[in-house]
């Protein structure tokens, strides 16, 4: 049995992860997009084209300005020649929320990009449809939230949706907060059972696996053990451009179907997907697919920590301890 002075000295580590003096976060909206800056260097910036089927963040920054998100496409433009590459997958932003199947429409894949895709089928493609921006402030951390319509080819609404970040950095450490709430307001909502979704994002090719390191919550490594399992948080870590750097998703207990499902690749895709059961298990008799009553929502709770060193130097575990402890 650990000692008190164990215990305590377990304790303090925890604390003190949060030590590390907060730096100052700068917010600035423009037109079609919205920058972050924290302790005075640029962070990411948050897209909002009406020509992109969905917004996104890009890049995503290490506290010591290392990118560690792949960096294309840029709107709806990729480089030449890139379709050679057997995950390029284009509509894999580098941070964004969708998922493959909403009431029958195509959120995680996008149209202009079709031509790219060779198992889509005839589903169709919805988008996501900026409403109004409730929120765009820093301060001691920064705050974004936006409202989208989810519609479908023709423009008809099928639902609404609400995105909010909150960012946060120290000397170490960059901090996003994400929360995606889903409702259903022009009749019942149904997320049907796929693999492609639904929280990703598209790190940089340094940080693949190999040559870096996938591992989650249970201690599992590699693609192999952690694509389609639950687990608590997921990281990647490895070196960037002479930075040992990671990044760690951590699935909020209070997310919807906690411990959520990992569609984690180690070509790079990072994603929490609670839905695709049936292609997870490959057990045909599975169905993730969920319904949101008209007039209710769903909500989905995630924190991205991006660190200095591998998922131990950055205490990983005891920080997801301290996420999980919040309301």
């Amino acid at each position: 049995m650990p000692s008190k002075t164990s215990k305590w000295i377990f304790a303090m580590g925890v604390f003190c992860l949060s030590c590390a003096a907060q730096q100052s976060v700068e917010v600035v909206r423009e037109k079609e997009k919205i920058d972050v800056a924290i302790g005075g260097k640029p962070f990411t910036t948050y897209y909002l084209d009406e020509a992109v089927a969905k917004p996104y963040l890009m890049p995503l920054r290490s506290a010591h300005g290392t990118i560690v998100t792949r960096g294309y496409p840029t709107g709806n433009n990729v480089p030449a020649g890139s379709e050679h590459d057997r995950s390029f997958e284009p509509h894999q932003r580098p941070l964004y929320f969708g998922h493959g199947n909403i009431d029958g429409l195509d959120f995680w894949g996008e149209e202009v990009f079709a031509k790219y895709f060779n198992d889509h089928g005839k589903q169709a493609y919805g988008r996501m449809a900026l409403e109004k921006i409730d929120e765009a402030k820093g301060g001691e951390s920064g705050v974004i939230r936006a409202e989208f319509s989810l519609k479908g080819p023709s423009g008809r609404v099928i639902g609404e949706e609400t995105q909010a970040f909150t960012f946060r950095g120290d000397e170490h450490t960059r901090v996003i907060d994400c929360e995606f709430t889903l409702r259903a307001t022009h009749g019942p909502l149904t997320f049907g059972d796929s693999k492609e979704g639904t929280f990703g994002i598209r790190v940089a090719k340094e940080l693949n696996s190999p040559p870096s390191k996938m591992v989650n919550s249970l201690g599992a490594e590699g693609e192999k053990a952690i694509w389609g399992k639950r687990a608590d948080w997921v990281n990647y870590d490895g070196k960037v451009e002479g930075e040992d750097v990671g990044i760690a998703v951590l699935d909020h207990p209070k997310s919807f179907r906690h411990p959520t499902t990992w569609h984690a690749r180690g070509y790079g895709l990072f994603a929490a997907n609670p839905f695709g059961l049936r292609d997870f298990t490959r057990d045909p008799n599975q169905d993730g697919s969920w319904t949101i009553p008209e007039g209710k929502s769903l909500t989905f709770r995630y924190r991205v920590i991006i660190h200095h060193g591998d998922f131990r130097q950055a205490h990983i575990a005891e920080a997801y301890q301290k996420y999980a402890a919040e309301p």
